[in-house]
């Protein structure tokens, strides 16, 4: 009988745990929210305001950390050195001739050797990347500058530091709510745990979606600036809309905007151009 006593209290500490589960979650969602809000600025090139946990050396460093390993993925660099100064070229002329060269980072524009993969991509900080699988595809200069000029707008937009700040604030969110939820003796509770990882990835591609659009929208301008005809960029959605044709995901679960709709805006953006920064 006494032993039969002692069993109720040893299943105390389990309700106990699952309270400091609680308010330890409490607690890391206290940390994310102001870590995040409480980082708010404006972006002095386009006017902003964004939400940022990095400066720009940092954003920087990222970029040229992560540059080499990146471009290896892709084939390397492409060994033309040619093409690459061509590239180049094309790159600083839309930074030098455009409000682009108001955000004052260190631009470097790459041409990857990889004929197979149909992609062009921005580090933080300045690093600028195209395949020449994408590059063989385009079919002027402009549309070739038009490519860059997005991707640029990509690193003074600050995209790829906003991306790592609502990263972080979804971790954190996320984090806590795997702790408070789970239960070593329930097998249901892992299942919380995946709605919400996936619930903060369907967030941070809707924020992927947006700063594609404001990218091509601005990419626009830079153009303009640059004395590239912008409405080359229409060409550039045409050529990957074909590109992707039966494979591409659904744009809801897709981190960029459907062709059609990226086309809708930038038109918008060519009826608009007194209104570029």
């Amino acid at each position: 009988m006494y032993r039969q006593r002692v069993s109720p209290k040893a299943s105390r500490p389990t309700g106990g745990s699952r309270g400091i589960r609680l308010l330890l979650a409490l607690v890391m969602i206290g940390i994310s929210l102001f870590s995040f809000y409480s980082s708010k600025e404006v972006n002095t090139v386009t006017g902003e305001e964004q939400y940022i946990t990095i400066n720009k050396e940092q954003e920087i460093a990222i970029g040229l950390q992560s540059a080499p390993e990146l471009a290896q993925q892709f084939g390397g660099l492409y060994p033309d050195q040619e093409l690459q100064d061509y590239i180049d070229d094309i790159g600083y002329h839309l930074v030098e001739n455009s409000f682009a060269n108001n955000g004052n980072y260190p631009f470097e524009f790459h041409l990857l050797d990889d004929d197979q993969t149909i992609n062009a991509f921005a580090l933080p900080g300045g690093q600028v990347f195209m395949t020449t699988a994408l590059y063989d595809r385009l079919e002027t200069e402009d549309q070739v500058a038009g490519v860059i000029a997005h991707e640029i707008m990509h690193v003074i937009g600050r995209h790829g530091a906003q991306r790592i700040a609502k990263q972080e604030l979804s971790q954190g969110l996320t984090g806590a709510v795997v702790m408070a939820s789970y239960d070593p003796n329930n097998p249901n509770s892992q299942t919380s745990a995946q709605v919400a990882l996936m619930i903060a990835n369907l967030v941070n591609m809707k924020y992927g979606r947006e700063d594609e659009i404001e990218s091509d929208v601005l990419g626009v301008c830079i153009l303009y600036q640059a004395g590239y005809d912008p409405s080359e960029m229409i060409g550039v959605m045409e050529i990957l809309d074909e590109a992707s044709s039966g494979g591409r995901p659904p744009e809801f679960f897709s981190s960029h905007p459907s062709p059609d709709n990226r086309i809708g805006n930038i038109e918008n953006a060519l009826q608009n151009l007194d209104d570029c920064p």
